[in-house]
């Protein structure tokens, strides 16, 4: 007998009734033994905002009720907004989710406890969850003395290579070897405790079609190489391609969930952080949200997106895949099966894979997709 591990990308629930966008997929959750979800903001009712980051004001704590009802029992919170409202918004998120009845990871008041896994009984396996920010800002981070998320240090490196000052420059990132050294620490210890180890990083560019940074495979592998069974991966707000390595999924980016806030759509006559964050997304990303769906302030593209599944028993893997996903008109994901729209969307998914250099096969088994590499 198999025990079925599922996750999803972002979640950002901030919009009232916020149970009925779950609804579309509250019955493919509903499979799943172990459902893991990426909290991207603060749930807190603090107004103070601390981050230098894109503005992301927290969203209701009532919601995390909505996020444990759709089926989850993990929440992810290492990323770059668990700061954004200071030590208020990381215990009330941590309190609430617990409230709710779901296990968390990545995030703590001190940065033993961002590092310490979930850890969700199934089936008589032990399935053990650990989460890094991969992307800043320094705010986020936790220390032994504040609050914050775990985290992977990562190094940007600009050098222009031909003779052209002010020209394009070459870009490099790489991970510093002390926070790849402790992530993997903290695998290997997890190892020992759990029977499934799977890894959440958030990483990547955001809103950028198909580019995996030069840093995201060796951090990936890293935990990998660790332990890990699994990884899934979220930040970017648009899918990202799938690699199989060493015989285990790294899911580099699993795009949106349920993403709905209006927090980075401009109102009228708004001239603050939101309108030039609005200008900016023009010139860093080249796009501009669909008015007709103001809640949804995302790449047109980032409405493909899709649900990783993997089975696991005493072995360890048994099968990863993926269900293919449409977030509807109304922000909704909708899970897709073998037909036009399902296999639309796993064709983008497949020519993502390709464009980021990657081989990973795809083939549909019932309404599921399976991986091959």
């Amino acid at each position: 007998m198999s025990l079925t591990v599922m996750a999803v990308g972002d979640l950002v629930v901030d919009e009232p009734d916020p149970a009925s966008f779950f609804d579309p997929a509250r019955e493919t959750l509903g499979r799943g033994g172990v459902v893991i979800g990426h909290v991207e903001v603060p749930h807190s009712t603090s107004t103070a905002q601390v981050s230098t980051d894109v503005p992301a004001p927290p969203a209701d704590p009532a919601a995390l009720r909505a996020v444990a009802e759709a089926g989850f029992h993990v929440v992810t919170l290492a990323g770059n907004h668990v700061y954004d409202v200071g030590d208020e918004g990381v215990a009330d998120t941590l309190k609430y989710a617990a409230e709710a009845g779901m296990a968390t990871a990545g995030a703590g008041m001190t940065l033993a406890e961002a590092r310490r896994p979930a850890i969700v009984t199934r089936d008589g396996l032990r399935v053990g969850v650990l989460s890094y920010n991969c992307v800043g800002p320094r705010e986020s981070w936790a220390t032994t003395r504040k609050p914050g998320c775990a985290y992977v240090k990562v190094l940007t490196h600009y050098e222009l290579d031909h003779a052209s000052p002010g020209g394009p420059p070459e870009i490099y990132t790489f991970a510093d070897p002390a926070g790849l050294d402790r992530m993997a620490a903290d695998v290997e210890a997890l190892t020992a405790e759990a029977d499934v180890v799977v890894v959440s990083l958030h990483k990547g560019v955001g809103h950028t079609p198909a580019v995996l940074a030069m840093y995201e495979r060796p951090v990936a592998h890293a935990a990998i190489d660790a332990g890990a069974q699994a990884v899934f991966a979220h930040h970017a707000h648009i899918m990202r391609g799938v690699e199989m390595y060493r015989g285990r999924p790294i899911y580099h980016g699993l795009g949106n969930f349920v993403t709905v806030t209006r927090a980075l759509t401009p109102a009228a006559g708004d001239e603050g952080e939101r309108a030039a964050w609005a200008r900016r997304r023009v010139e860093l990303y080249g796009f501009a949200p669909d008015p007709d769906m103001p809640y949804y302030p995302f790449h047109p593209e980032s409405r493909n997106t899709a649900i990783a599944l993997c089975r696991f028993d005493r072995e360890g893997l048994v099968s990863a895949g993926l269900v293919p996903c449409w977030i509807d008109d109304a922000g909704r994901p909708v899970p897709l099966g073998d037909d036009a729209e399902g296999r639309g969307v796993v064709a983008y998914i497949e020519r993502i894979t390709r464009q980021a250099g990657l081989t990973t096969e795809f083939r549909w088994e019932g309404d599921e997709v399976v991986l091959r590499g």
